[in-house]
């Protein structure tokens, strides 16, 4: 290499003497001879290492670097290299990568350009898959209560698997000889970089359909088979990885694993509700054989009909036993007319005794009532007492009320005025024979009236009394009554 590239920095600078030294050359002249060696020299090289720093850009492509105990070398897969090369870099993975060396001249490295990948020896992928395994058993994918039962009779099958290879023609086969069903395919590629999405993709549709009631021409499965025929480690990766293996724990609808041969275990044989050793044998889980079935049924019918009848036999046969122990209806129904019979001569016995009891109490109680007449004239004779007790009553309260109005009227007629005129005194009254009981009421010409104790006579007054305060009338010691001098 070294030759090589002194015989072209000789030719290119041909022209210059030599005394002067090598040419002077740019960076970007002495980067592309640089890259022009590497690429010419390491056309194709095969690199084991492990993948370190290891990122994936939005376009697709990938960056990473490969290292060992001593070295460290960058790593580029293009994006149409890193959708084929069927494995999923991560970082601490043992692998070997094939690829040409090349150099990146803006930051003077050198990186291979890998456009194939493969896991460096089975231990390194056991134990990545071991890895994973224990990851997915701790966030509960795997565990057993989760399991759903396998419907006992699908209608409708959905099978995930590619169109192209034996394995769906051998579930159709085994499916057409035990029982047939609807199957409904859901084309997947089974090995590849794309394959573990478009299983994932596959599963989740398959439980998105709205069934055969819904818009989707599409029915929605009873039963789901994800199955893949034999291949190695490296060809099974795809039913490994977490997308495909979340997807199949998530299903609403049992699903069963069919990946490779007997020996064969991936990640969704956990996930999955029943994990078959082969595709066939999944097609066996998925429905029972008709034949047996209906074998099983005419001898169930054939059985049943024997049990019926028996059963009619048993019972006809405890019908006559406990008709043999029945006693004689004719006997029977005698021994109950003569009873009847009897019972109804002790009635009407019972009711005439009891008609004749109840009119002799009848009678003596109408005896003992006494009669109107008598009750009439007790009552004539107790109503008369009592008029003559309240007459009686009557008249004593009458002659109260009548001494007591004669006493009243004694009193009212002392306290008359009349009684005052028989004494001497006169009333003399005005105009409306109003009293007039002042002299200052008096005015000279004014005519009065006087009433004596046998008559009234008119009169004139002439003059009045002295004005002053009247004197007090002298108390009599004769005891008599003064009430006639205040009128």
């Amino acid at each position: 290499m070294i030759d090589h590239t002194s015989s072209i920095v000789d030719d290119e600078a041909s022209g210059l003497d030599g005394d002067q030294g090598p040419p002077i050359l740019s960076v970007a002249e002495l980067s592309a001879l640089l890259k022009r060696t590497v690429e010419d020299t390491y056309g194709r090289v095969r690199v084991r290492g492990e993948i370190s720093g290891f990122k994936q850009a939005a376009s697709g492509h990938m960056y990473f670097t490969l290292k060992d105990e001593t070295a460290i070398i960058d790593g580029v897969c293009w994006r149409g290299a890193a959708e084929r090369i069927g494995v999923s870099p991560e970082d601490g993975l043992d692998v070997i990568v094939t690829g040409r060396l090349t150099t990146y001249p803006a930051r003077s490295r050198y990186q291979i350009v890998v456009d194939a990948m493969e896991v460096a020896g089975e231990g390194a992928l056991l134990k990545l898959l071991e890895d994973r395994r224990r990851k997915l058993a701790a966030e509960g994918l795997f565990d057993i209560e989760n399991k759903r039962d396998l419907p006992f009779l699908p209608d409708i099958i959905g099978v995930v698997t590619s169109p192209t290879g034996a394995v769906f023609r051998d579930i159709l086969h085994r499916l057409s000889d035990r029982f047939p069903r609807r199957v409904v395919l859901w084309p997947v590629t089974v090995q590849g970089k794309t394959a573990a999405a478009e299983i994932a993709a596959a599963i989740e549709s398959f439980n998105r359909l709205g069934g055969t009631g819904g818009k989707s021409p599409v029915p929605r499965p009873d039963l789901l088979i994800v199955a893949r025929g034999g291949g190695s480690l490296e060809d099974l990766m795809a039913f490994n990885e977490e997308i495909v293996v979340r997807a199949a724990a998530a299903s609403d609808i049992p699903l069963i694993s069919a990946v490779g041969h007997e020996t064969d275990t991936t990640l969704i044989d956990y996930a999955a509700d029943r994990r078959a050793p082969t595709p066939t044998a999944a097609a066996e889980m998925a429905v029972p054989v008709r034949a047996d079935l209906l074998a099983q049924v005419e001898d169930d019918g054939a059985r049943l009909t024997g049990a019926i009848t028996r059963l009619l036999d048993n019972g006809r046969r405890h019908l006559d036993a406990t008709a043999r122990g029945l006693p004689d209806l004719s006997r029977l129904v005698g021994e109950f007319t003569q009873r009847l019979d009897d019972w109804t001569e002790r009635l009407g016995n019972t009711m005439r005794v009891g008609l004749d009891g109840r009119r002799i109490k009848l009678a003596r109680l109408a005896a003992e009532i006494p009669k109107p007449q008598q009750q009439l004239d007790h009552a004539k004779r107790q109503l008369k007492s009592e008029v003559r007790a309240l007459m009686a009553a009557g008249r004593s309260i009458v002659a109260e009320r009548r001494g007591a109005i004669q006493q009243a009227s004694a009193l009212l007629e002392s306290f008359s005025y009349q009684r005052v005129l028989e004494r001497g005194f006169a009333l003399v009254t005005g105009d409306g024979e109003s009293p007039i009981d002042s002299v200052k009421k008096l005015s000279p010409g004014m005519p009065v009236s006087m009433r004596f104790q046998d008559g009234q006579a008119g009169a004139t007054i002439n003059g009045g009394a002295p004005a002053g305060k009247p004197r007090k009338a002298k108390k009599r010691d004769d005891g008599e009554d003064p009430q006639g001098t205040l009128l």
